[in-house]
């Protein structure tokens, strides 16, 4: 490792990948510090179930990292990324054979709307203006809180994603299936959905659906963080494995250093060399809700009553608008739900990669408590099989996680929150706290420049690498002075 290092970046989750690779585009030194033995954070993979079963420790499913614009850039392609789109991005499977079993978004808007009914021609309503003007959308969206470079646009959308996702169903549509199908999308935001402003991530990823898909990596997640490994070491840039970072007193001399963490992991490294202004914003920082978490070795495909789910990438297993509202409420109020909405990932069924064989590899997780060490997995497992009767029958395994195992895997993951903190309206514009440059982290008595690079920035959650790369544009402008 040089000894002339213009940047220490610590962590190596997709932000900090992000921003290790934008300033070594830039022609500065970087060095990368991981404290795990694996490289990528959020997005890593290993065999945790059973040999030959590929299963993603926490990300699976990734609209906002195809539409990246700064991944997009890379060519992360010739560094052996390749992304595999179902036609259908999601599915929902209904109670009481509502809308025959189960309502889905295909990728092709057209499509989705035919099979709404009474509520298609509300849904294209909702969604197609932003579908045609995605770019523009993402460049104002993936970035800092600052006035829109498409003001129109941004208004409209805003009008919109500033709401509540029960109020955006309720005044949207009149149908059990059509609510249904935005509330398990909107549930993604690990917000109560009667607060605003839960039905943002209805709107971004929903119409992400329609553009560039829900794909998964063939070969699992990891293959996001060894592509852009690769990308980094290409320009120069190294990295270092099973090097935890416990103080400033651990980081090799540089000029600047970029945090991929949240604030609980910065208080505790920088501590009182933090200004105490700022110590005090990031000490009242606030975390969501945590996950439990499942993966599965199948003997056979899921067995869905509704063919939609078998032929989705990711199915949202959780009932009516009123079922799903019902347990991320418990969630956020302390309870672990009892009929919990589910997230279920089905991979193999698209990327033979990922089991032997014959047999399939599967993942799952719901809301709880953050925090909380209950066990789900039966009352997980018992959501699936309301709509997969003999599901059961096809598990010869699994690995579950809990807030705090998930913790133990990833420091970031605070409580079990993979969010890296609360997505209220306050959180998502003062994020991590109240600062002209959200990235800065204010020092006393030290010339190096300090950043934070995690999704506890803008634009917040989501493997898209942007907090990362806006980071790294206002570290460039430290080490250009």
């Amino acid at each position: 490792m040089s000894e002339n290092l213009d940047a220490v970046i610590v962590g190596s989750g997709p932000n900090g990948l992000a921003a290790a690779v934008a300033l070594a585009m830039n022609g500065h030194r970087v060095h990368v510090l991981e404290a795990q033995s694996t490289f990528g954070g959020g997005t890593r993979s290993a065999e945790l179930v059973s040999p030959g079963y590929v299963n993603d420790l926490c990300s699976a499913v990734h609209p906002l990292g195809i539409s990246s614009p700064f991944f997009s850039s890379l060519g992360l392609e010739e560094h052996g990324l390749e992304w595999l789109n179902p036609d259908i991005a999601y599915a929902h499977p209904l109670p009481d054979n509502d809308n025959g079993g189960a309502v889905a978004c295909f990728r092709d808007l057209s499509r989705t709307v035919s099979t709404l009914g009474t509520d298609g021609g509300s849904y294209r309503k909702l969604f197609e203006p932003f579908a045609q003007k995605w770019e523009e959308l993402l460049d104002d969206v993936l970035r800092p809180i600052s006035f829109p470079r498409h003001p129109l646009l941004m208004a409209r959308f805003g009008l919109l994603a500033t709401r509540s996702l029960e109020g955006l169903a309720r005044a949207h549509f009149s149908t059990p299936a059509a609510r249904a199908l935005v509330a398990g999308v909107g549930a993604h935001s690990m917000l109560p959905l009667s607060r605003s402003p839960s039905a943002a991530v209805t709107m971004m990823l929903g119409t992400a659906a329609h553009t560039r898909g829900w794909p998964i990596p063939r070969g699992g997640s990891q293959r996001i963080a060894d592509a852009l490994v690769a990308r980094l070491r290409k320009l120069g840039g190294s990295l270092q494995p099973d090097s935890p970072v416990a103080s400033l007193a651990d980081l090799p001399p540089s000029r600047v250093v970029l945090f991929d963490l949240t604030p609980r992991q910065l208080l505790k490294i920088c501590g009182d060399r933090l200004s105490p202004a700022y110590r005090s914003q990031l000490e009242d920082f606030r975390y969501g809700p945590g996950v439990f978490k499942i993966d599965w070795a199948l003997s056979a495909p899921v067995p869905w009553k509704n063919p939609l789910c078998a032929g989705a990438g990711t199915v949202h297993v959780g009932g009516t608008l009123e079922d799903i509202a019902r347990a991320e409420q418990q969630a956020w109020d302390g309870t672990p739900p009892e009929q919990p909405f589910v997230l279920f990932s089905q991979p193999s069924v698209f990327d033979p990669t990922r089991a032997p064989p014959g047999k399939h590899a599967a993942w799952g997780y719901c809301h709880v408590p953050n925090g909380s060490t209950f066990n789900m997995t039966s009352r997980i497992e018992a959501q699936i099989e309301r709509y997969a009767p003999g599901f059961g029958t096809t598990i010869l395994a699994r690995a579950t996680a809990n807030t705090a195992q998930l913790e133990l895997r990833n420091a970031n993951l605070v409580g079990g929150d993979i969010g890296g903190g609360v997505a209220d309206l306050e959180r998502l514009i003062f994020r991590p706290a109240l600062r002209r440059s959200p990235y800065a982290v204010l020092m006393t008595n030290d010339p190096r420049g300090f950043f934070i690079c995690s999704s506890s920035t803008p634009p917040g959650a989501g493997v898209h690498g942007m907090c990362g790369y806006h980071a790294a544009t206002a570290a460039r402008k430290f080490l250009n002075k």
